[in-house]
């Protein structure tokens, strides 16, 4: 069984590839974050030069919502590819897509959610595991974070 790290490490390599395959850019960095019943996958420098341009000389409303709508139409024609390409890794299903780019930043944002399972194949010492399921999760639960390979709390 594959641990949090193992996971979103994966998700990062096969992103990535993603990016320079299907939309033709490669992005400066790609981090995933696994909660128990979501992915996050934050994609930082997916602007082309293009775009920048157009944003820097355009000065309008009407260039940002060109460059998201081309985005939004670009990830909804790969929905399923993403979709089938995060249930392989993460073993679960995905129940809806979420995706945003900044025009500011570049930094493109994707939500995966995932299917509630009502039961648990990893239950018990799971810890450093992918998912944890819990029946009723205290209001200020604290969450692990995972970055460069480190769990923090």
């Amino acid at each position: 069984m594959k641990t949090q790290v193992e996971i979103e490490a994966a998700v990062c390599e096969h992103l990535a590839r993603f990016a320079q395959d299907y939309l033709g850019l490669r992005p400066r960095t790609v981090r995933a974050y696994l909660l128990p019943s979501l992915l996050v996958v934050r994609l930082q420098g997916m602007m082309n030069v293009a775009e920048q341009q157009l944003l820097l000389t355009s000065g309008t409303g009407n260039s940002r919502d060109m460059i998201k709508q081309m985005r939004v139409a670009l990830v909804e024609a790969a929905r399923p590819i993403l979709v089938a390409l995060v249930e392989e890794i993460t073993s679960h299903q995905v129940s809806s897509l979420h995706h945003d780019l900044s025009t500011v930043t570049g930094e493109e944002v994707i939500i995966f959610t995932f299917v509630e399972a009502t039961s648990s194949p990893q239950r018990g010492n799971n810890h450093g595991q992918a998912f944890r399921t819990h029946a009723v999760e205290p209001p200020n639960r604290r969450q692990t974070r995972v970055e460069g390979g480190t769990a923090t709390r």
